[in-house]
């Protein structure tokens, strides 16, 4: 269950009208935190952000399955979707320790500045320069004066 700082703070990027990309950002941060802090570790940068949008989808938040990425992955996350419009039922307390027994076998450098500045880079290389330049312009047009 994400923390309710998290919730409060998607709840007030959802009030001011910003992308549920940004909503789940504030998951995706919770996450990384969670893993430097020593709760649990991640194999990859990629796994943290993963579990951090699920979180979000989870948590109500409507942020569309990936248009790229296998059909496991797009199910997972229609899956999530609907978690999260449905009120939740009890959690499988088997399921959750196992997951959070592998999660804490898993190393904590995956959040480490340089590998999350890695995994940015990468995720740039693969979009259009058009499409780099586009959000560019659009950032700049939303900056504090």
């Amino acid at each position: 269950m994400p923390e309710k700082e998290t919730l409060k703070r998607a709840k007030e990027d959802k009030e001011e009208g910003k992308a549920p990309s940004t909503q789940a950002g504030e998951f995706v941060r919770e996450e990384i935190e969670h893993v430097r802090e020593g709760k649990h570790g991640a194999r990859s940068a990629k796994q943290a952000i993963a579990i951090g949008l699920s979180k979000a989808r989870r948590a109500g938040v409507k942020l569309k399955p990936p248009k790229k990425g296998s059909k496991e992955i797009r199910k997972q996350a229609a899956r999530d979707l609907r978690k999260g419009k449905s009120k939740s039922q009890k959690k499988s307390a088997k399921r959750s320790r196992a997951t959070s027994q592998a999660l804490k076998r898993e190393g904590h450098s995956a959040t480490s500045k340089l590998a999350l500045s890695r995994q940015a880079h990468a995720a740039a290389r693969k979009r259009s320069a058009a499409s780099r330049s586009r959000s560019a312009k659009k950032a700049a047009k939303t900056r504090k004066k």
